[in-house]
């Protein structure tokens, strides 16, 4: 098959959702696709063309613009910022827990778009497992497991009605190796050009892969899409950084960090998880589930029953009080990372689940993918986020914020996000 095939949308569209791996249009429950995502910036893109481009194999296909990506604008003198939050999942798949459908339809109940960080093994057959060649192990390797046709199917699935709402699919790689003996932290930067490669061949070829070539194709560009991830373990982040930026990446979220505006790091955003307060505690905990988990239960993921409800608290606690020392302070994005997984009775996806119920549907909120706060830190002034980079956590401008960036802002250059559009 040649690289890329243009065909009719309707044809496309109607064979894919005869297939079943369906979702063309509605959700997993088949109610239409219809909310309107964060509102932020200016009025959204009008609906793509239609016709589309067959990419590959047909895996991806270009579909046109992402739908629910309002335009980023450009603060103007003396407006308030808005108070940025991003959900994020490492190794985003589907399986028996279905919590990738059930955080989709929590974020489109709660008008926020997430970013998911797809495995690119989760699109890997067991029986093809060969094909994967990871840094310093042997073909084949995988600290995560491989999937098999049905986990495919349900994955990609989600990935595509996800991104159909809005939300973003970036990359957590494929083997998650931690550690000092051939972990990601030992990793050249040409090893981790490797990975990437192949974190998006798993994405451009999973039909072949998995012997598919008739379900309905994931519909974005992958090498378009996929503008950013998190390391796994938060381990490697200095070579891939390196490597991320000559491929074209523009940010990462595989460090630390306090609750300050974000900078670039090495030419990428870097949109690093954040300390916020440990209710019962005298020090800060990472915006993680699995963090808080080892400072609860310490490596058991399934630690005392009687325990699960006081520490689900705690969790929803602290990002509570994070997002607010943010809200009511200098304005900084939170940034929040978690897993698909049910360690200690679910405890971390119930506090999550209900700060995302707290949060995102407040004024001046937005509740984003990467991929958007991405882009409106791209659209502003870079007068006005050092001065905003100069306010300390928690601290809000003495003087209010009118008279804080009340600063007359140069004029973005054309064609960059928020640029006044070009009359004539």
């Amino acid at each position: 098959m040649a690289a890329t095939q243009r065909i009719a949308v309707g044809a496309v569209v109607a064979a894919a959702c005869a297939a079943s791996l369906t979702g063309c249009g509605a959700d997993s429950n088949g109610s239409g696709q219809g909310t309107s995502g964060p509102q932020q910036g200016a009025p959204a893109a009008p609906a793509p063309k239609s016709v589309l481009r067959l990419i590959g194999d047909g895996s991806t296909a270009y579909t046109g613009a992402q739908p629910h990506l309002p335009r980023p604008e450009r603060l103007k003198p003396g407006q308030k910022p808005p108070q940025f939050v991003v959900f994020s999942w490492d190794g985003a798949g589907e399986d028996s827990q279905k919590l990738f459908s059930h955080f989709r339809k929590v974020a489109k109940e709660n008008n926020a778009n997430m970013t998911f960080f797809l495995s690119g093994v989760y699109l890997l057959p067991k029986e093809k497992r060969d094909l994967y060649k990871p840094p310093q192990h042997s073909p084949g390797s995988s600290d995560i497991g491989f999937n098999d046709q049905q986990g495919i199917a349900d994955t990609v699935k989600q990935a595509r009605l996800a991104w159909l709402d809005g939300n973003e699919i970036g990359t957590h790689f494929n083997g998650h190796f931690c550690g000092p003996d051939g972990g990601v932290g030992t990793w050249s930067v040409d090893e981790w050009k490797s990975e990437i490669s192949q974190a998006k061949q798993f994405v451009e070829n999973w039909k072949t892969n998995a012997g598919m070539k008739n379900a309905a194709p994931l519909p974005f560009d992958y090498e378009k899409e996929l503008i950013g991830g998190r390391t796994p373990c938060l381990e490697g982040q200095k070579n891939f950084v390196k490597a991320a930026r000559q491929l074209g990446f523009r940010y990462d979220s595989s460090g630390v960090d306090n609750q300050l505006w974000p900078k670039k790091k090495d030419g990428l955003w870097d949109l690093s998880m954040q300390l916020v307060p440990f209710p019962g505690h005298d020090y800060e905990q990472l915006t993680m589930d699995y963090n808080f988990m080892i400072n609860q239960s310490g490596t058991q993921t399934q630690g005392d029953p009687d325990k699960f409800d006081y520490w689900g608290d705690q969790v929803r606690d602290g990002l509570v009080q994070g997002f607010y020392r943010a809200y009511d302070g200098n304005r900084a994005p939170l940034i929040i990372g978690n897993h698909f997984e049910s360690w200690n009775g679910g405890t971390y996806m119930r506090a999550v689940e209900d700060t995302v119920k707290e949060v995102c549907n407040k004024p001046e909120v937005r509740c984003v993918s990467f991929r958007q706060l991405a882009d409106w830190l791209d659209a502003q002034d870079p007068k006005t986020l050092d001065k905003l980079r100069g306010l300390k956590v928690g601290e809000a401008p003495r003087q209010g914020w009118a008279s804080f960036l009340s600063g007359r802002p140069a004029p973005a250059p054309k064609g960059v996000p928020g640029a006044p559009a070009v009359k004539g």
